[in-house]
């Protein structure tokens, strides 16, 4: 009986591991956040960015995109940067530039390692690289990829390729993913959102940390300064919704310092570490 009893006791002991396994499988994975800096733009007008603001002051802003590493290994982008030669040529005042692939081998990743690539939306900057990682998938919002590929500016007929034809492209070889609507899970752990009004129906992100919910705002805030006076975006297409983001923003972020703006250099300065142009999250 005794030899009984401490089987049962055993057999119970096993299938609370068991249930703390389940419980643990059952929760997203926490990702690592990174920003990876892969050019500067010199001289910019803040009152580009901060409605409101000083027409003579100028910034020289942080031209970034983002690096989940997940647990599982899966490596997953927000935004690509730009590559293009034609977008070289046309800014003026672009300098310290890597390309967006390249500057992934500071965090020791192959561009053929990404698995995904979400795009929070059509503008040069952020969506021109895309295809330079040649086995992710693409995400973008569905009401984004209709209206810059059909309203806004439809793909290039002269057969030169740009960032609206690549990602066409990029559909038509079955990689993006059209995403539909706010709050949409579409990796476990990330989810993007949408309001920021930025573009058309520009996205921004959430992802799932040791330290909790980051906030990739991309350029649905660009600076720090939007968050502290409260300020909308300069460029968007609707200040009221883009102030009501902000604040969403805000909320879903575990503390503030999880809420990342897509173009302030600051990124950098609070978050030092590693360096060398990437700043990890936390």
């Amino acid at each position: 009986m005794r030899h009984q009893h401490a089987l049962v006791l055993l057999l119970m002991a096993g299938a609370g591991c068991l249930r703390g396994l389940e419980a643990k499988a059952g929760e997203p994975p926490a990702y690592e956040v990174y920003a990876v800096r892969y050019a500067t733009l010199v001289g910019f007008p803040v009152s580009a960015l901060v409605q409101g603001a000083e027409r003579d002051r100028k910034l020289d802003i942080a031209m970034t995109y983002w690096v989940l590493k997940g647990p599982d290994g899966r490596t997953v982008l927000v935004d690509a940067g730009f590559y293009r030669s034609r977008f070289l040529k046309d800014r003026k005042g672009v300098t310290e530039y890597t390309r967006p692939d390249r500057a992934l081998g500071r965090l020791g990743i192959k561009p053929e390692e990404v698995t995904d690539v979400v795009i929070t939306h059509m503008h040069w900057d952020h969506a021109d690289g895309a295809d330079l990682f040649p086995k992710a998938r693409v995400w973008i919002q569905k009401d984004e990829y209709n209206y810059y590929t059909r309203e806004a500016k439809p793909p290039s007929a002269n057969n030169e390729m740009d960032e609206v034809s690549a990602m066409v492209k990029l559909n038509t070889q079955g990689r993006v993913r059209l995403v539909d609507g706010d709050a949409r899970e579409i990796l476990p752990g990330v989810t993007v959102y949408t309001g920021g009004r930025h573009t058309f129906a520009s996205q921004y992100v959430g992802v799932n940390t040791k330290a909790g919910r980051v906030v990739i705002a991309s350029d649905n805030l660009y600076l720090y300064e939007n968050l502290d006076k409260h300020v909308p975006i300069a460029q968007t297409f609707d200040a009221k919704s883009n102030l009501a983001a902000q604040d969403r923003m805000k909320r879903l972020a575990t503390s503030p310092r999880l809420l990342v703006p897509g173009h302030d250099p600051d990124v950098f300065v609070r978050f030092p570490k590693p360096g060398n142009g990437v700043a990890r999250v936390e």
